[in-house]
């Protein structure tokens, strides 16, 4: 596994040990950015990566550009590579690594009235609280930002966000969407 593109290009990462946490495959962070960036979601986004696991997303996303990632990620062992990731590659100081239960943090983010311009939801394959995650999602997205949904079906998202992409690549379905027109959040202040 390695940075796709930008500053870090070409730069490995490493993975957490073991079979729980699924990094996004190298030619599908490629596909995914690049399209990304044809959406201009990238470059001095502010980005909440909701499911960490190796940092890979998060990393690959300030290599191209980002201004800043919140990587939240509950196993700890896999914070420790995540953080190791964003060591590697020079990109530490525009990263906030957290813990604990996604829904938990989102609400906090919430209350806070944090806004992100991207967000990236790749939780374990085994995850069936889509629309309920779409719906916290919803709440801490920036004005016309975009969200990606990385998951090994197709996303019923019950109306909460507008696909305007999607692709399978082999057992991985990544959707990117933004909130409907008349339901994106008032505008605050980014996280």
């Amino acid at each position: 596994m390695r940075v796709i593109a930008g500053t870090a290009r070409g730069r490995p990462l490493l993975a957490p040990p073991g079979r729980t946490i699924r990094p996004t495959a190298d030619r599908v962070r490629e596909a995914l950015f690049n399209a990304l960036g044809s959406l201009d979601a990238v470059r001095g986004a502010v980005v909440l990566d909701l499911f960490g696991g190796s940092g890979a997303l998060a990393v690959e996303a300030l290599s191209r550009g980002a201004a800043h990632v919140t990587v939240v990620e509950h196993d700890r062992t896999a914070r420790s590579v995540i953080e190791a990731n964003l060591a590697s590659t020079g990109l530490s100081a525009q990263a906030v690594i957290s813990g604990g239960d996604a829904f938990a943090h989102l609400d906090r983010l919430a209350r806070r009235a944090a806004r992100f311009d991207l967000v990236l939801l790749d939780p374990p394959y085994s995850f069936d609280s889509w629309p309920d995650l779409l719906t916290a999602v919803v709440a801490v997205l920036a004005p016309g930002g975009v969200v990606v949904l990385e998951s090994d079906r197709e996303v019923v998202n019950a109306g909460q966000v507008v696909v305007i992409r999607e692709k399978r690549y082999g057992s991985t379905v990544v959707a990117i969407a933004r909130v409907p027109a008349d339901e994106t959040t008032t505008p605050g202040e980014h996280a």
